[in-house]
């Protein structure tokens, strides 16, 4: 495969002219601790702007995710796009695989680039670390936007059959597909109306370039997800938030969101429900979902009083972190 053109690659290379042409750069931050995170940042942080930062879900790598939305909101935020450890050119030596860890190395991260509050949003996997860093961050996440995260599953919904897979293991497998009818699978549960036809070669070359790294230590990430999970655990977050679903998701169930909703206060969250939709909202509904983030982000999309003074503190006070511009 490494011998023959590989269009997942060249797409990698488009997605990676498209974020630096709409006035990102790439950037490489080294945790100190055996931790490395790359992440897309904007060119110059403008202070006069709030900023926004947007977690990918498990698949392939923040690009190809975000693409779709990023020229949209540059215009009104300062946009930051990082891999999640063990996704894209971000990755850790330390055994921790759990939401609060990826969420304390993201917010490290901006810490690094003098980022005092922001509004953050995920999708699927990337919605429990932005759920993980409403909790543990409240003074710096001022709003929090979830799609189709299922952050209020217990171990035991897999086991009462929530889920169309049996066990931690057995998503995994589906989750990073090693053969072409795995990842034809893969595309049965995340979208309402799967691709009628995947080409094998096309499959092995997704594969070989997106699913194959840190196979072993992905699995664990998603094993971390389920293990000893239970909804009484979950901590409450203060802070406005929007959950955006698909109806017919089978990944996360709805039921998962109407749970969390029920968890914060009907009137705390906002739940809107897509219709005729899967996992996959930003592959099958982008207009939508666009829409929706929209409505909620920037009706206020103004910069704090004291965030100018945040950003400083932060920059002079923060442990020594090495970025590579």
């Amino acid at each position: 495969m490494a011998s023959c053109f590989s269009y997942v690659s060249y797409r990698n290379k488009c997605y990676q002219y498209s974020f630096s042409r709409a006035g990102l750069r790439s950037s490489t931050s080294d945790l100190g601790d055996g931790t490395v995170v790359h992440c897309w940042v904007p060119q110059t942080h403008v202070d006069a702007k709030p900023t926004l930062l947007l977690l990918h879900g498990i698949g392939a790598n923040a690009m190809w995710q975000w693409d779709r939305f990023i020229d949209r909101f540059i215009p009104r935020f300062n946009v930051y796009v990082p891999d999640l450890i063990f996704f894209g050119d971000s990755h850790t030596t330390r055994p921790d695989r759990s939401e609060s860890f990826q969420a304390s190395c993201v917010m490290r991260v901006m810490d690094a680039h003098g980022v005092g509050t922001m509004t953050v949003a995920g999708l699927s996997y990337g919605g429990f670390v932005a759920y993980s860093m409403a909790a543990q961050f409240k003074e710096r996440i001022d709003r929090v936007v979830l799609i189709c995260a299922g952050v209020a599953l217990e171990e035991k919904d897999v086991e009462d059959g929530m889920f169309k897979v049996k066990s931690a293991e057995e998503a995994a497998n589906v989750l990073f597909p090693q053969s072409p009818s795995m990842l034809r699978r893969l595309l049965q549960l995340s979208f309402y109306k799967p691709p009628v036809w995947i080409p094998s070669c096309f499959a092995m070359d997704y594969i070989h370039v997106m699913c194959r790294d840190y196979l072993l230590e992905r699995k664990e990430l998603v094993e971390a997800l389920h293990k000893g999970r239970r909804f009484a655990d979950l901590p409450k977050i203060a802070q406005p938030i929007l959950m955006i679903w698909g109806e017919e998701d089978q990944v996360f169930p709805v039921e998962l969101a109407h749970r969390l909703k029920r968890h914060l206060g009907e009137n705390k969250a906002q739940l809107v429900l897509l219709k005729k939709t899967g996992h996959a909202i930003n592959e099958e509904r982008p207009k939508e979902m666009y829409k929706h983030l929209k409505s909620f982000l920037c009706t206020d999309a103004m910069i704090r009083p004291n965030d100018n003074a945040k950003r400083l503190m932060l920059t002079s006070l923060i442990s020594p972190v090495k970025i590579n511009k």
